[in-house]
């Protein structure tokens, strides 16, 4: 059993940790901390995900930080370049060595007379460790690391080859030669299939429904030239703000201009598909973005599709056979190996539990407040990125304000800070608002947020932007305090900071 005592911890070392952490260096240079990681490398989902093609489905310069520049021509980037991105970040700026690698968070206790959470985990050697800290922050993403979803299918143990949801790739999966049928229409499906292509003998995608999808650009060609003339900074900067505006531009004329977005978008397939396809298999019963676009780089799935080696049959399944999959229509799709890239089980918190002063808190009837804290518990904050932009966007403002928080409190000489509850009469409609199956399965697991501001989430960067970094912190709903003064206004006197000091890793 080990116990330590930071200002501030961090609950996972992917993306948003570790960019957590470099705000914490850079806005508050004295607070001490520490980064607890369940696996036993950083990455988080960069670092869990193995199979072929994995990659990013929005553009690095926004899924990348603000801080540090996107140099790879990769604008739609592959899994291992991101990992190798973070690690460097990391790296770079002293973050390494603060992070406890095999620890896996499974509760956290609040109390108001020490000010402070203690945080449980289970070390990657079975035993416990405790650690205490004056504010918390969880960085630990929105689905499981345990395993992803996979639905009941009839038939499943009379099926004689492979059975594989990509969360958990085997490394030793040989698929040269066999026939292969995807099930799943979502990003991950789009991302394996052409890139299973050129080994299989063939790959069927098979999907109840079809995705929106958009032909995007893979390589960054004009990024390369201005780095002969101006700043890396500068230029980072600048393919940021264009991409960021290509992101929003595309989501606000799908809201506003449904069917317009709609033909625009049918007709890119169109072109793609060349007259190979029947239409109906990329023509989606729902309006654009009312789930995810899915990005196809280069147009690589459908070259695919023109020369013979993808098929595609929109269908519901009957049950597995041992051949293969017995469709409704009756048709059966011989395979060797099955996946199941069926979706993700969403999962806030990494799982753990919670209390505040020894009472449970059930965190999905919470009340988001600003889409960071929540109503009536103190000193934790939630990253949380957008659905319809890049993650890590949302992630540094998330990090940006915890800091002015925690510089806020410092000058107020208070060690508690807390959204004050806003009461029933506020009304409430669920965290993410995605047709999305992930999103619908898990919406009762979700905490709440509410109609009107500052009770929401957001999705939008500009209102964030305005909310999160210019707003003023001391409004009528956040409140600053002391143990001994619960229910009263923190003051204004000021208190020395910690020193910083450098932490062990055990």
């Amino acid at each position: 059993m080990t116990s330590e005592h930071v200002d501030v911890l961090i609950i996972g070392a992917g993306l948003s940790g570790v960019g957590a952490a470099w705000h914490l260096r850079d806005k508050c240079p004295s607070k001490t901390f520490a980064l607890l990681e369940g696996r036993e490398r950083m990455g988080g989902t960069w670092d869990l995900f193995r199979y072929p093609g994995v990659r990013s489905d929005t553009d690095m310069y926004t899924l990348g930080y603000k801080f540090k520049p996107w140099k790879n021509t990769q604008t739609i980037a592959d899994g291992t370049l991101i990992r190798e991105y973070i690690e460097e970040t990391a790296r770079e700026n002293g973050i390494t060595d603060h992070i406890r690698f095999g620890h896996k968070v499974t509760h956290a206790s609040w109390s108001s007379e020490e000010a402070r959470w203690t945080v449980t985990a289970t070390r990657s050697d079975g035993q416990t460790a405790t650690l205490t800290c004056s504010f918390l922050m969880m960085c630990s993403g929105y689905y499981s690391y345990d395993g992803g979803y996979t639905p009941e299918f009839k038939g499943r143990e009379s099926f004689k080859g492979q059975i594989i949801h990509p969360q958990a790739w085997p490394e030793d999966l040989h698929y040269t030669g066999k026939r292969v049928v995807v099930i799943g229409s979502g990003a991950t499906a789009v991302t394996l299939v052409p890139s299973m292509a050129d080994k299989a003998a063939h790959i069927t995608m098979l999907q109840r429904s079809p995705t929106y999808v958009l032909t995007m650009p893979r390589e960054d060609r004009v990024s390369p030239l201005l780095r002969r003339f101006l700043p890396d900074k500068v230029v980072h900067h600048a393919a940021r703000a264009a991409f960021f505006g290509a992101q929003a531009a595309v989501y606000q004329i799908s809201k506003r201009s449904p069917e317009l977005s709609r033909r625009l978008l049918l007709a890119g397939v169109r072109h793609q598909l060349d007259g190979k396809l029947d239409m109906k298999h990329f023509t989606p019963r729902y309006m654009p973005w009312d789930e995810r676009l899915c990005a196809v780089p280069n147009g690589d799935m459908f070259k695919c599709i023109r020369e013979g080696k993808v098929s595609v049959v929109t269908d519901h399944i009957e049950r597995f056979t041992e051949q293969g999959v017995l469709l409704k229509s009756g048709q059966t799709l011989e395979a060797d190996i099955i996946i199941t890239a069926t979706g993700l089980e969403m999962r806030l918190f990494g799982g753990m539990g919670i209390d505040v002063d020894g009472v449970p808190k059930a965190m999905n009837e919470a009340l988001t407040y600003k889409g960071v804290m929540f109503a009536d518990v103190p000193n934790l904050s939630l990253t949380v990125g957008y659905t319809n932009a890049s993650w890590t966007l949302r992630a540094d403002l998330v990090a940006e304000y915890v800091c002015r928080l925690l510089n806020a409190m410092d000058e107020r000489g208070a060690q508690q800070v807390m959204a004050r509850n806003p009461g029933a009469h506020v009304g409430v409609r669920p965290m993410l608002e995605m047709a999305s199956g992930y999103v619908a399965r898990a919406k009762d697991r979700l905490p709440r947020q509410g109609v009107d501001s500052p009770w929401q989430l957001p999705q939008s960067y500009r209102t964030d932007l305005k909310a999160l970094r210019f707003d003023r912190l001391d409004d009528q709903h956040l409140r600053f305090s002391n143990p001994s003064q619960k229910t009263a206004e923190a003051t204004t006197k000021s208190v020395p900071r910690a020193k910083s000091r450098p932490l062990t890793v055990n």
